[in-house]
């Protein structure tokens, strides 16, 4: 059974629009099942001969009917710079799609951007909306637009129980598609295979010890949906596991998470606001997907409802995944606001034609609701009357549970199980 994704319609544009695609994202989230859509021959780079093959013959690698797929590009790197020079001698549009789970071993042997020829698509595991466990009646460009068609839904059948098990079971198709009462444990599996890298072809992983990654990962997950300074992650890090560990070893070994796109940290907005408020620009730490860190610190859905606090940072973080996905889909992007007023908003969806939307995250309950509309109305007055900003077009809380509805100050609210694009 194929689930359609959300990034099909970016990937058909690209294959129409440049000579190359690569589609680039974690082991499991799809890559492969979804670009097998477009795909006239293919080549996977899965077995140590095909990879030997590839890097021996790397032209030939290139030859079959347009489009061509080559899965896991990376292995042999010098596909990229071969897929770039038959595109300078024979440029046609979708002549190329490569996939990645990860980047190169050794970057100096890709020599060029690829820019103009070589476009890039982000693939990210599977929100509620691609796995069907969305109604979607509520669309985030209809708020773009007015929120014209908004609904009004008491949503009384879906439970924190839910979206406890939703975060902890995570977007990985293999898992989505699983019967419930296994799904969580196939995320186990894929999670405990994530670092096994002794028959790695790429050095730069290889020499990497799995267990340093699962520490720094540990560390992370106690800091997710935080703007915890890489210092704190650090010693964090020391603390709990009475190991030194300096800053360039910790350097190399994030490096290693974020080329196996397993951690996306959400950037801060920076408007420019005319007054001496200073706006933070610390990342906020987030996981590609949140059950990644429930499985780095062991925690199930039971664990999750007996610390509402806990909770509701890995509900922030799995929200953010989710409108990853659907700001990609309505080309835009995601990032947070900050200030040392202590003014923040959790997450600010811009579009490319300037209209931008201010989303606050919260479990739900009437108490956490009101915090959150107080904030969005917070800072739409400081950007209206203090920058050259826009007013927004339009203040969402998001919340796990309860019902969608329009505030009479005009904040929206509405459940993350009812969210679309």
């Amino acid at each position: 059974m194929y689930y359609h994704r959300l990034v099909e319609k970016e990937i058909e544009l690209k294959l129409k629009t440049s000579g190359a695609v690569v589609v680039a994202g974690p082991k499991f989230c799809g890559k492969t099942t979804t670009c097998m859509l477009y795909q006239k021959s293919f080549i996977k780079l899965n077995t140590k001969q095909a990879i030997n093959m590839a890097r021996m013959d790397t032209r030939a690698v290139l030859k079959g009917d347009t489009p061509r797929l080559i899965d896991e590009w990376q292995k042999a790197p010098d596909i990229w710079n071969q897929v770039k020079d038959d595109l300078d001698f024979d440029y046609r549009f979708g002549k190329y799609i490569l996939t990645g789970s990860s980047t190169p071993a050794d970057k100096t042997e890709v020599h060029h951007s690829g820019a103009g020829r070589i476009a890039p698509v982000k693939m990210r595991p599977m929100s509620l909306w691609e796995s069907k466990e969305s109604k979607g009646t509520v669309s985030l460009s209809d708020l773009f637009d007015g929120g014209r068609n908004f609904p009004w839904d008491t949503n009384p059948d879906f439970t924190l129980d839910d979206i406890a098990f939703l975060i902890c079971r995570g977007g990985w198709p293999i898992s989505v598609l699983a019967p419930k009462d296994i799904a969580i444990e196939i995320t186990k599996n894929y999670y405990n295979g994530l670092f096994v890298f002794e028959d790695c072809e790429n050095e730069r992983f290889r020499n990497k010890r799995p267990e340093v990654l699962k520490m720094i990962m540990r560390s992370y997950a106690r800091h997710i949906s935080t703007e915890a300074a890489i210092s704190t992650v650090i010693a964090d890090v020391r603390q709990s596991n009475e190991r030194t560990m300096d800053p360039k070893t910790f350097d190399d070994y994030m490096e290693a998470l974020k080329d196996l796109y397993i951690i996306e940290d959400l950037p801060a907005w920076n408007p420019n606001i005319r007054s001496k408020t200073s706006i933070r620009s610390t990342p906020t730490r987030h996981f590609t997907d949140t059950s990644i860190a429930c499985r780095a610190l062991g925690i199930s859905p039971e664990d999750l409802k007996s610390d509402l606090e806990s909770f509701g940072l890995f509900f922030e973080d799995f929200a953010v995944r989710d409108m990853s996905v659907y700001a990609n889909a309505i080309n835009g992007s995601l990032s947070h606001y900050r200030d040392n007023a202590g003014l923040e908003c959790d997450a600010v969806l811009h579009l490319e034609d300037g209209r931008w939307g201010a989303i606050e995250i919260k479990l739900g309950g009437d108490r956490l609701v009101e915090e959150g509309a107080r904030s969005l109305k917070l800072l739409r007055n400081k950007i209206i009357e203090k920058s050259d900003e826009k007013a927004p077009a339009f203040l969402l809380v998001l919340t796990a549970v309860g019902g969608a509805y329009r505030r009479d100050d005009g904040v929206y609210v509405a459940p993350i199980n009812l969210l679309k694009p």
